[in-house]
């Protein structure tokens, strides 16, 4: 009758070994997300919006409910990456879509980095993404 019992437990015990190796293999690493632009080309001027969608790489599904904790907008690509702007997280209708408010004050290229932490994953998504303002 033990043996039927041990038997059993260790089936047991490693069909939770194999389900919990399964499930920390399917896991994601944070480069399998990324930050892209809804728009490359934005208004010049106050009140601009600028969209991202963060996605996930391997389905290409949206993102919902990162926590974007850092955000800036400066005029890197056009070799003035002291010429930042203001921005402002703004609230989004889509999942996975995430709005700022800046002020693009004048045309050319703009640089925004942004910093996330997705939920249930470990470390940080850093992403700079590179859009033109236009008048």
């Amino acid at each position: 009758m033990t043996t039927i019992f041990t038997k059993r437990a260790a089936a047991a015990a490693l069909a939770a070994a194999l389900l919990a190796s399964a499930a920390f293999a399917a896991r994601a690493e944070i480069s399998d997300y990324e930050f892209r632009l809804v728009q490359t080309e934005i208004k010049q001027g106050d009140g601009a919006i600028v969209a991202v969608q963060l996605v996930d790489k391997r389905s290409g599904k949206p993102v919902p409910d990162a926590v974007i904790f850092a955000s800036r907008i400066d005029m890197a690509p056009d070799g003035m990456p002291t010429m930042a702007a203001p921005i402002e997280a703004m609230p989004s209708t889509e999942p996975g879509v995430y709005r700022f408010k800046t002020h693009l004050i004048m045309a050319g290229g703009w640089r925004l980095s942004l910093g996330a932490k997705i939920q249930g994953e470990t470390g940080t998504l850093e992403s700079k993404l590179v859009l033109k303002a236009v008048p």
